[in-house]
């Protein structure tokens, strides 16, 4: 079990995170939902070990958590071969590098021939599938996806939440997945945590929580989505 407890994020004297606790059981899907500005990038962030705070995070060792980025374009060095960026993070010796980093790009669904390509000869689509790749290639005990369909066409975000969702049936992830959308977060996760102002309003099951929501700012979350508000 991930657990996080009393984190608190601050900058100054802005308080961006406040007094978060939230548990993410094994192989599950939380979606942490909130407007911009909310905190939730930046409670990712501090749960990745990217962002200092106070409070702590258990139940996931050092260097365990990995993360997706919202951005295919600026996650990945332009000059790295496909490759060599997803062999990066790899554990695998030199001699099983190859056969691991096409068995990544298989998880995937991208054939082992792109390893040879650069960055720039893919589609936005292809970048964040192989950044997905070499987040796993690090056997991450908790991933981070941090509105990783939010940079890309709409017609290529069903596709990576649909991976998303085969992924984690396939390899029994535990995520952590950062969304302002409502329908994704139904789609894609088990439980759904709500944020605003850097403060946790509420949690439970995805279901339950959409269904009747407990806290005002849910429920305006909910009806800014018609499809869900009246499902």
């Amino acid at each position: 079990m991930m657990r996080i407890s009393e984190l608190t994020v601050r900058f100054g004297s802005f308080t961006a995170v406040d007094d978060v606790t939230l548990a993410v059981p094994p192989g599950t899907v939380t979606g942490l939902v909130g407007e911009s500005g909310s905190g939730k990038s930046t409670l990712a962030r501090a749960v990745a070990g990217l962002t200092p705070y106070r409070g702590s995070v258990s139940g996931v060792a050092r260097g365990r958590v990995q993360m997706v980025f919202q951005d295919p374009y600026s996650s990945l060095n332009p000059r790295m071969r496909v490759g060599d960026a997803i062999a990066e993070g790899s554990p695998a010796s030199r001699g099983r590098r190859d056969a691991e980093v096409a068995r990544l790009l298989g998880l995937v669904s991208l054939p082992a021939s792109y390893a040879r390509r650069l960055p720039r000869e893919l589609s936005g689509g292809q970048r964040q599938r192989v950044a997905i790749a070499r987040a796993l290639a690090a056997e991450p005990e908790l991933l981070i996806a941090d509105e990783i369909t939010s940079a890309l066409d709409v017609s290529v975000q069903g596709a990576v939440l649909n991976l998303i969702r085969d992924l984690r049936a396939e390899l029994g992830l535990t995520m952590l997945f950062i969304s302002h959308n409502l329908a994704v977060v139904r789609y894609v996760c088990d439980a759904i945590a709500v944020m605003r102002h850097g403060r946790l309003l509420e949690t439970g099951p995805v279901q339950e929580v959409l269904a009747a929501p407990a806290h005002p700012y849910t429920r305006t979350l909910l009806d800014a989505v018609p499809s869900l508000a009246h499902a």
